[in-house]
């Protein structure tokens, strides 16, 4: 469009590529967001230093404030977003209950009241019923949102989610909802000229939430009644008429699944899950919000916007869904995303550190095609061709859902989940075409002298004989020695595996009776780094990728991984152990409450203490029943991952 753009940044996001893709970039502060991001005064300054016309608010941070939108104003700039009006009147979750309510659109039961105090909090929640979801009313993501089932964990949800809230928005005003258990989240996208014009681009469904954050969404809302559809896209214009909305915006319901909607809030901002919009619309969202904030008005009307085919999104995240979705942190020393399958809309890059101080998307992969099945196979096959080493990742989580037969059916509600964790959640269990993968790696490396322990195997390959290597690798969590025969004439590879019982064992156990055998096939190598193979093992041909990690290898096969430890026989530091009953930090993070204190008996899975992390608060739970006889830190400390947090003494 030819507008020249200024790019701000934290000490954190020094090395962004945000920074170097825009003409100019500023440093604003330090890493933590109350020093940088949420500084509306270096903002401000940031932008009249360069000159700026207007300033692009994105979709986290203070893109629903009032104030921001206010300052920016005030300061003669552009706010590219709503009116500040308009955003204290829909971006405050509460006001907009208020004010649409009073439109007549139907509400989820709940309170949205100015007092806040625990008491209040507590006897509103008695009066609408138990489950309720306590909610930041300043902004979204499913920070400071808490799902609550009855009136004891009431004091302590409240508590955290106001810090939650007020860590990632500076704002901890929470509302009450009735919580539905069963129903579906969908949303019309809308947008306006801030002179009562306002279109919709039809209707989402993001449904399929973890942590009360989405994780795939859909456009358009599946299986929808058309009766449905057409209220449902009728309330969302409504709503953004009722303030005269500018720009771009969200109006969220709850669908009950039968024939009901209810408002849940109206995000005065440009939603993450806008690109599924823009692939079946063909509509550039942010360039209209450019065009209309210069004065523009709605580049097309409502009956020259059409929507074509289906898309799908899936949220890549630095995050273990093991661990109950703990953020992941640490450098990305393997990000190979699937361009060629997907769009791929990403703030980071290989070799780029994913830090504790911000929200854990690494990229949005998105596809589209003309049928919802045939996108959703895109994705599947997309996800299967998603690589990311060095931290944790949840691609195959994304990857079950999409395979997931009910999904495809479009049996889904925000606890889809939930209810479906456990198998949602398995890992494969490990098979010889892993196994082969892994050998094959293993059959490139160098090779280490070999030792008269080593069942006499002489190490190295031959000139035109077959070569026979040894190396030590953990399967399934046992060691194993493996003999490596390869005929490099004829491109066959023959293991022999001598497994044994543990990491103890390995040192001093006698040579095993009988060792495994496994042969396969080198059909084709593809590429190096990653290494990329073409094998057949059993008359049965499939692609892999092997690729080191911390400590060992990683297998992929499809959206499927498995982790190889690679460790010397003898000298074995992962044989020493914490002592039983030490506390260990999942992630790092900053701790922020004690739940106990020294000399309490704790249970086995009660909460220790509390830590956030990527703007989201987190219970740490002790690992056994015992007592609690002393913590290394205390509440504001920041903790690396694997740092010892506490000592129980196991009775």
């Amino acid at each position: 469009m030819g507008v020249n753009t200024v790019a701000v940044y934290s000490d954190a996001d020094a090395q962004s590529p945000h920074v170097r893709a825009c003409d100019e970039a500023l440093r604003i502060g330090s890493a933590a967001p109350a020093d940088s991001y949420l500084r509306i005064d270096r903002l401000i300054e940031a932008a009249r230093e360069t000159h700026a016309e207007a300033i692009h608010p994105g979709y986290g941070f203070l893109s629903e404030n009032a104030e921001f939108a206010q300052a920016t104003e005030d300061a003669g700039l552009v706010f590219i977003g709503p009116t500040p009006d308009t955003i204290r009147a829909m971006g405050s979750k509460a006001s907009a209950k208020n004010l649409v309510s009073k439109a007549g659109l139907p509400v989820t039961p709940g309170y949205q009241g100015q007092d806040q105090s625990i008491t209040t909090l507590c006897r509103e929640a008695d009066r609408i019923g138990y489950p309720v979801l306590l909610k930041a009313s300043a902004g979204g993501g499913g920070k400071g949102m808490r799902l609550v089932r009855q009136r004891e964990e009431m004091a302590g949800a409240i508590e955290s989610a106001q810090r939650e809230a007020k860590s990632a928005f500076g704002d901890n005003t929470l509302l009450i909802e009735k919580y539905l258990e069963r129903a579906r989240h969908v949303e019309v996208q809308i947008f306006g000229d801030g002179k009562g014009g306002v279109v919709h681009l039809f209707d989402r469904d993001c449904s399929v939430q973890r942590r009360h954050q989405k994780v795939i969404e859909e456009a358009p809302a599946p299986f929808l009644p058309d009766v449905v559809r057409s209220r449902l896209l009728a309330a969302g214009v409504d709503a953004g008429r009722a303030v005269s909305y500018r720009g771009a915006g969200t109006v969220e319901f709850l669908y009950d699944g039968l024939a009901d909607i209810y408002f849940m809030e109206m995000n005065t901002r440009l939603q993450v899950e806008h690109p599924v919009t823009e692939m079946i619309t063909g509509i550039d969202l942010v360039e209209w919000q450019l065009r209309v904030a210069a004065g523009d008005p709605l580049p097309l009307r409502q009956d020259e916007i059409e929507a074509r085919g289906h898309a799908f999104e899936a949220r890549l995240c630095a995050e273990d869904p093991d661990y109950d979705f703990a953020p992941s942190t640490g450098t990305l020393d393997l990000l190979r995303l699937p361009h060629e399958l997907a769009r791929i809309d990403s703030g980071v890059e290989q070799g780029q550190t994913i830090s504790p101080y911000y929200d854990s998307m690494i990229a949005k992969i998105v596809t589209r095609a003309p049928t919802r099945g045939a996108a959703l196979g895109q994705l599947s096959r997309a996800l299967e061709n998603t690589r990311v080493t060095g931290v944790k990742t949840n691609a195959r989580l994304l990857h079950s859902i999409a395979a997931n037969p009910d999904f495809e059916a479009g049996s889904i509600s925000t606890r889809f989940i939930d209810e479906r964790q456990t198998a949602l959640l398995a890992h494969p269990p490990l098979d010889d075409r892993a196994l082969a993968a892994a050998i094959c790696f293993l059959s490139d490396t160098p090779s280490k002298p070999a030792t008269s322990d080593d069942l006499g195997l002489a190490a190295g390959f031959q000139l035109n004989q077959p070569a026979s290597i040894r190396r030590w690798i953990e399967v399934d969590n046992a060691p194993a020695l493996v003999r490596i025969e390869r005929d490099r004439n004829h491109g066959s590879v023959t293991a022999f595996i001598e497994r044994f019982a543990s990491v103890e064992a390995r040192q001093s156990a006698p040579t095993p009776p009988s060792i495994a055998r496994l042969v396969f096939s080198i059909l084709h190598a593809k590429s190096a780094s990653p290494a990329e193979w073409s094998l057949m093992i059993g008359g049965r041909a499939f692609e892999a990728t092997v690729t080191p990690v911390a400590g060992g290898i990683r297998v992929y096969i499809g959206a499927d991984y498995w982790d190889f430890a690679l460790s010397n026989p003898v000298d074995d530091d992962r044989i020493a152990r914490l002592p039983e009953g030490s506390l260990k930090a999942p992630m790092p993070g900053v701790i922020t409450k004690l739940a106990v204190s020294p000399g309490d008996r704790v249970e086995a899975g009660g909460v220790i203490m509390l830590m956030e992390a990527m703007k989201m608060e987190h219970a740490v739970k002790a690992p056994t029943g015992g007592t609690l006889t002393r913590f290394r830190f205390s509440v504001g400390s920041q903790v690396r991952e694997g740092d010892l947090l506490a000592e129980i003494s196991i009775e």
